[in-house]
């Protein structure tokens, strides 16, 4: 165990709780400091450690999917938050959500109860002094420590990002709803289903185009919204079939009052074990509440809908890092400070979560002046860092896990579902490879 060599991790949200454990592991004394409770950004309102603040899905856990792999690499390095989130889950069909209010209390204690790792609840302004700093302050960073990441990043870039509703469950009307998970994955009770006929969908439709916005102060007129996280009013604009093509697809669901496919359909996804709190799925927005209650409300299933938390949009800022970091995570201008999560460009809680680990890992190698480890690029752990740092694109913009990242295999296979698998079990076989 080093003594003499210190860390300081800024930010103890996904990225910066799973840097700082990785620290600690490899006997590191480590300062993580968190400015809640004394400042909140606009988008967060607990005190404890990785607050969930849109979602409170990580997305599927089927290792042929792209998330589902990224979280079992994350298991290879024991990381915390996939701990958690198992620990936490509530029923999500094939994906793996969570009791968000549970999940942070388990973060917070197991960061408290480790003894290389002193919490400092103050807000950051200055880079601390320490052998290695860890920036893992998120999207929503305050302006005091921002202006100093921008000196040593060369500057920002930046997006728009969305939350969506969240309703009691007392509130649906369950005459116009049904237990069911797409295509029958998982559990029948894991998903609501709110359907709607054609009519039902097209009077929804125009009042969502034509309701009032909220207003953002401090945007600009060209301001960018992440794909990935795009407000339902803006999605549905682009034309009438688009959400129900996307967030509201009947396909996989069968109405059992009618027998047949709905028009379209809005799901709800357990918020918390006990099921008494619902979110609309991929209904992130920025209608001003009042019309939120009102066109939300027009889904025959919610016409009663109690909504608990509305919607809610907020900048995020990201580092241009092809431009600014080292393959290790490291500044450019500064080879002991380290960026880790959303800051970075990588999108999701479990990307940001997964950037931390390899922050943790590297800002330790580094205090212990061992080589810094790069993943194969056949993995999505290391596709996803090589991503972050190595775009080619103009305009670089924030990735999720996907298995577009990945090199091809050297044989062709038709089918999505066994390519996937195979691609999986590529990355988890070269991960053996490397010490955990």
């Amino acid at each position: 165990m080093n003594k003499a060599k210190t860390a300081a991790v800024i930010g103890a949200g996904f990225a910066g709780c799973e840097a700082a454990k990785q620290l600690s592991a490899r006997g590191i004394k480590v300062r993580l400091y968190e400015m809640k409770p004394k400042k909140f950004s606009p988008a967060h309102s607990s005190e404890n450690f990785a607050e969930l603040v849109c979602s409170n899905s990580f997305k599927a856990i089927r290792i042929e999917t792209a998330a589902g792999l990224l979280k079992k690499e994350m298991e290879h390095f024991d990381s915390l938050t996939v701990k958690c989130a198992y620990e936490s889950q509530v029923p999500a069909g094939g994906a793996l959500a969570v009791d968000r209010e549970m999940f942070s209390k388990l973060v917070t204690s197991e960061i408290e109860a480790d003894e290389n790792i002193d919490v400092i609840r103050e807000e950051v302004t200055e880079i601390p002094d320490a052998d290695a700093v860890i920036i893992a302050a998120g999207p929503l960073v305050s302006e005091a420590l921002a202006e100093k990441i921008a000196a040593l990043s060369g500057g920002f870039l930046s997006f728009y990002d969305a939350a969506a509703p969240i309703i009691t469950a007392d509130s649906i009307d369950m005459e116009n709803a049904f237990f069911a998970s797409r295509y029958d994955r998982g559990g029948d009770t894991d998903y609501i289903n709110c359907p709607m006929n054609k009519e039902e969908y097209e009077a929804f439709y125009n009042a969502l185009i034509g309701a009032e916005t909220a207003e953002l102060h401090s945007v600009d007129s060209d301001r960018q919204v992440y794909e990935g996280c795009m407000p339902i009013e803006i999605m549905a604009k682009r034309g009438p079939d688009t959400i129900r093509f996307g967030p509201m697809k009947p396909v996989g669901l069968r109405d059992p009052r009618t027998g047949h496919r709905p028009w379209a359909v809005l799901q709800l996804r357990k918020e918390n074990a006990e099921g008494s709190l619902y979110n609309l799925v991929g209904f992130q927005t920025n209608l001003k509440f009042g019309e939120q209650k009102r066109v939300f409300s027009m889904i025959p299933a919610l016409k009663n809908a109690e909504f608990v938390r509305y919607g809610v949009m907020h900048r995020n800022t990201f580092i241009n890092s092809p431009k600014a970091l080292n393959r290790n995570l490291s500044f450019t201008s500064a080879p002991h400070i380290f960026a880790a999560g959303q800051i970075t460009g990588v999108e999701g809680y479990m990307e940001s979560a997964a950037c931390g680990i390899i922050a943790g890992i590297n800002a330790a190698n580094f205090i212990l002046n061992k080589p810094h480890l790069e993943l194969p690029l056949e993995t999505m752990l290391g596709a996803l860092v090589n991503y972050t740092v190595s775009s080619t694109s103009d305009d670089f913009q924030p990735m999720g896990a996907s298995f577009g990242l990945l090199p091809p295999l050297p044989q062709k296979i038709r089918d999505k579902k066994e390519r996937y698998r195979a691609l999986a079990e590529r990355s988890l076989e070269l991960l053996k490879g490397f010490e955990a």
